[in-house]
């Protein structure tokens, strides 16, 4: 039976609200909890999920609205007291934070230090417009949050461009300015590589990479998936590689993207030509078919992070893939590669590098929650919006994941099993203990049926981030999965037990034309990735904490939709604000 609970007036971060979802499910004699914002997205949500309810209806966008799945009416009461004793600790952590807080627009300014970026992780149906108010501040804008139109993409970009000012995404989910860690983001030490990149687990495998091979980042600006699209036209990446062509602490530029609209890579190379500085650029799923004198183009994350090391060293660059040894007995039967992943270019890439391994002799089957789906392999980015509606991202909560561990198991195809561990800010404090249990339960009850499964595991992460890399790569050891170092090295030694070998690219150095442009930046781009930014910080608070380990200022702005979440009348507000000078 269902029952709902409304909690009037009190808006919380959805992720919170997740997560609490997540722990409250787990009470003995309750089916499932749901909680989210009474937001009409979030109704239909429910809906969805089979909790809809009439009382539903009744709440607001400034609601939480928690719905119960039970049948002992007693567990609701439970249920309550639970989510009373979490938000009263989440008011009082905030209390108890280091810095102020604010809760609108002018206590946020009177309260930063010099504010110089906006740090955004709210509902997407909002980000836009409190982007457009931080650009309207003055600030660069860092824009976590996702489901923003593109159509709202392309004129924040345009005005930030005109303004002089760097807008980070939406979907942004990882940058590094001047050593500081936003949102999803691994602790990296400085050094004199510079990175512009439009994917998050992207940036992260090739900076942690670069870190573990002893050299540095200087920043690692994101720009968002769809920056390279034709409509937006690589606004803020084109400004990043000439902000990181002016700063003199960069030696190496690297850039890298999933393969953008034609005309834009195009765009985005003719830049690249005017530079001087060696250039490192990785399109994935592009496969290089030549390199240029200044430009090294890369087929994979681990060999664009190589070859960025290898020129920041004064080295001529060479890249030689490797694989993992592996001891496991297969029966013939066992064909199947299975990948999971938390990291969505990482998952790209293991598909791309599965395609290319066995392109004469597989077929692709057409599925929209898939990367890749064959009868024999597939390929699963489950921080996907298909994955995610309502959940936690799987950086964050293990139980999708163990799900599909567990139900791989069951496939007697099955042989290689993939997933990988991205740590550092924002992640999930010891996902390897949680994956640990399954990994090794799968692996005995294979055994347990006279057969053998490989599970490869990689690590994206330092030996400076909270979680603990080395402890992490333990942990997982124990359980019986085989480390791998990257993500190419662990998809190249998948594809080689299943009877595989992918073939690196082979190249030749070739010379091209090009237009000359202006490499000159506006002032406000150079000084923003040369000094600590002082953050207001609009969403989730855990970023906040992030930016002040940092060493960096930061101002907690505990957002709320005005107007009881109408988003016109929000909009004529914000107008009129700014119209008439003031700010709200």
């Amino acid at each position: 039976m269902l029952y709902t609970i409304i909690k009037e007036n009190t808006y919380k971060d959805s992720i919170v609200l997740m997560l609490l979802s997540n722990k409250l499910s787990a009470i003995d004699g309750v089916n499932k909890v749901s909680i989210m914002m009474g937001t009409p997205a979030n109704k239909d949500i429910f809906k969805s999920s089979g909790l809809g309810t009439d009382e539903l209806e009744k709440a607001k966008p400034n609601d939480i609205v928690i719905v119960v799945d039970t049948e002992q009416e007693e567990k609701v009461d439970e249920v309550k007291e639970e989510v009373e004793i979490a938000l009263k600790g989440d008011s009082d952590s905030q209390n108890t934070s280091k810095g102020q807080e604010a809760h609108n627009w002018k206590r946020a300014m009177e309260l930063a230090n010099n504010p110089n970026l906006a740090l955004i992780s709210i509902p997407g149906q909002y980000a836009a417009m409190e982007a457009e108010n931080a650009l309207n501040e003055g600030l660069h804008v860092f824009m976590f949050s996702d489901n923003v139109s593109k159509e709202d993409e392309v004129k924040l970009k345009q005005k930030a461009h005109e303004k002089g000012l760097l807008v980070m995404g939406p979907d942004c989910g990882t940058a590094l300015i001047h050593g500081v860690p936003l949102a999803f983001t691994n602790n990296v030490n400085e050094g004199d590589i510079g990175i512009v990149g439009a994917s998050g687990t992207g940036i992260q495998e090739v900076t942690t990479i670069i870190d573990r091979y002893g050299k540095g980042v200087t920043n690692a600006l994101g720009t968002g998936g769809r920056d390279l699209s034709t409509e937006v036209g690589a606004i803020t990446m084109l400004d990043s590689i000439k902000a990181l062509n002016q700063d003199p602490k960069v030696k190496v530029i690297t850039v890298i993207s999933k393969p953008p609209a034609e005309e834009v890579q195009r765009k985005v190379l003719n830049l690249l030509r005017n530079i001087d500085k060696p250039v490192v650029t990785l399109f994935l799923g592009d496969k290089p078919s030549y390199q240029e004198e200044n430009i090294y183009h890369a087929y994979t994350l681990e060999e664009a992070a190589v070859v960025a090391v290898q020129l920041s060293n004064g080295d001529k660059p060479n890249f030689e893939p490797t694989t993992a040894d592996v001891n496991v007995v297969l029966k013939e039967s066992q064909v199947g590669i299975k990948g999971y992943y938390s990291g969505g270019t990482l998952a790209s890439e293991a598909a791309m590098l599965v395609r290319d391994a066995f392109k004469d002799t597989m077929t692709e089957e057409k599925s929209e929650s898939y990367v890749l789906k064959t009868n024999t392999h597939e390929i699963i980015d489950l921080g996907d919006d298909v994955y995610t509606k309502g959940k936690p991202h799987p950086m964050i909560d293990p139980e999708k994941r163990i799900e599909m561990l567990e139900k791989s198991m069951n496939a007697p195809e099955t042989a290689v099993i993939m997933i990988d561990n991205v740590i550092g800010n924002g992640g999930h404090e010891d996902m390897a203990s949680e994956l640990a249990p399954t990994i090794k339960r799968i692996l005995d009850s294979a055994r347990q049926e006279g057969r053998q499964l490989a599970v490869l595991a990689t690590v994206v992460g330092t030996a400076q981030d909270i979680q603990g890399y080395d402890k992490q790569i333990a942990i997982l050891k124990e359980s019986g999965a085989i480390i791998c170092k990257t993500n190419d090295q662990m998809v190249r030694t998948a594809i080689q037990l299943v009877g595989g070998k992918v073939e690196q690219p082979i190249t030749d150095v070739q010379k091209f034309n090009y237009t000359e442009e202006s490499l000159v930046v506006d002032e406000k781009i150079l000084s923003f990735i040369n000094m600590k930014p002082s953050v207001i910080n609009i969403g989730l608070k855990s970023f906040t904490e992030a930016v002040q380990n940092s060493g960096s200022e930061c101002v907690q702005f505990n957002w709320r939709p005005i107007a009881g979440g109408d988003e016109k009348l929000m909009k004529v507000l914000q107008f009129l604000n700014y119209y008439e000078g003031g700010t709200i």
